[in-house]
């Protein structure tokens, strides 16, 4: 692990040897989008928005379109069984990438895809190796081998993609503090991520996907990737904040890990200047850039996953680019080191 601690830590070195040279690169023309995205000019106007009303369905159908809409990589959030507004945008963003009239109307056959709603985990033994303490101070998490999950909820929740509420209502009765392994639970019928399966690698380029690009909508907090004209993927984020924004521009992904270190350093993270009071907090999915981490040529700044997936599209991040863990790790399957990043 100590050696992708070194490839994180050194990235801003690459990334201020290669800026520079991108800088000088005129950004691509942009394929058509399901949101029109903004034209630069001195005094950007935002984002036109696609309003499409959605229909007041039930929690269990809600929740096969949400499955449906997730296992085709069209991210709407925390599967929940409501209709929110990442919903509707991965909806809306579904219709457009597959030439669909671009309604909140729902074709059957969509629901087809999920004839069976929910399932059943069965908490296992192996399952305890990803749960544990976590203190809240991060020179005690800097002492860990590892940043855990704290509760069976919390793996369980993020293995399917959902809101702990959500399997909390789902499985009524249950001693959520004492849940142990042998224990069955009702969950989302989605694509599970399978934490277990994720092995710490430095990911090399892709050359099948090396024309690729991706589009970081800072207003409607969406990552999108292209391959040419055609729209691949949608994912929702959490880009930047007011005082540390994510960073305007095209940029390129210079590297990439999973089960990354991170070096907490309230100075970059607060005002952007590197200082020498800092802690290397280890790997884990409660580590502040989850479970994977995708660089830029800007220094400090990365697109990765997160501790807190309830926070996505909501809460501000440091300048950098926030998903589920869920979901980067899907991104870093559908993008290459060395792909374009267009942040507006």
């Amino acid at each position: 692990m100590k050696r992708f601690a070194i490839a994180i830590l050194g990235m801003s070195i690459l990334c201020s040897a290669q800026a520079q040279w991108w800088r000088k690169v005129l950004p691509p023309p942009s394929p058509v989008r399901a949101v029109p995205e903004r034209i630069p000019a001195p005094t950007p106007k935002p984002t036109p928005k696609v309003f499409v009303a959605l229909p007041n369905y039930n929690e269990e159908t809600a929740t096969r379109l949400q499955i449906f809409l997730d296992n085709s990589d069209f991210g709407p959030g925390k599967i929940d069984g409501k209709m929110g507004e990442f919903f509707r945008k991965a909806l809306v963003s579904f219709k457009h990438a597959r030439a669909l009239p671009v309604t909140g109307v729902v074709d059957q056959w969509m629901l087809d895809q999920v004839p069976q709603t929910f399932t059943t985990y069965t908490i296992k033994g192996d399952d305890l190796a990803f749960v544990g303490n976590l203190p809240t101070a991060h020179d005690e998490q800097a002492k860990l081998k590892f940043l855990p999950y704290t509760s069976l909820l919390e793996f369980v929740a993020e293995r399917y993609h959902a809101a702990e509420t959500f399997i909390q209502k789902l499985n009524p009765g249950m001693d959520w503090e004492h849940l142990e392994p042998g224990d069955e639970l009702k969950v989302p019928n989605v694509l599970p991520f399978e934490i277990e399966k994720v092995k710490e690698m430095k990911i090399v380029p892709n050359k099948a996907f090396a024309a690729r690009k991706i589009y970081v909508d800072t207003t409607e907090r969406l990552l999108e990737v292209f391959d040419n004209d055609q729209l691949v993927c949608v994912f929702p984020i959490t880009p930047g904040s007011t005082a540390l924004p994510a960073p305007i521009g095209t940029w390129k992904i210079v590297g990439a890990a999973t089960w990354p270190w991170f070096r907490y350093d309230e100075g970059m993270l607060n005002y952007g200047i590197r200082t020498e009071n800092y802690f290397n907090l280890p790997p884990g999915p409660n580590n502040l850039v989850g479970v994977v981490w995708m660089g830029l040529d800007k220094p400090g700044i990365g697109m990765h996953g997160t501790n807190n997936p309830e926070t996505i599209g909501r809460a501000a991040s440091h300048g950098c680019i926030r998903l589920a863990n869920w979901d980067a790790i899907r991104v870093k399957d559908l993008i290459s080191v060395g792909n374009t990043v267009i942040i507006f």
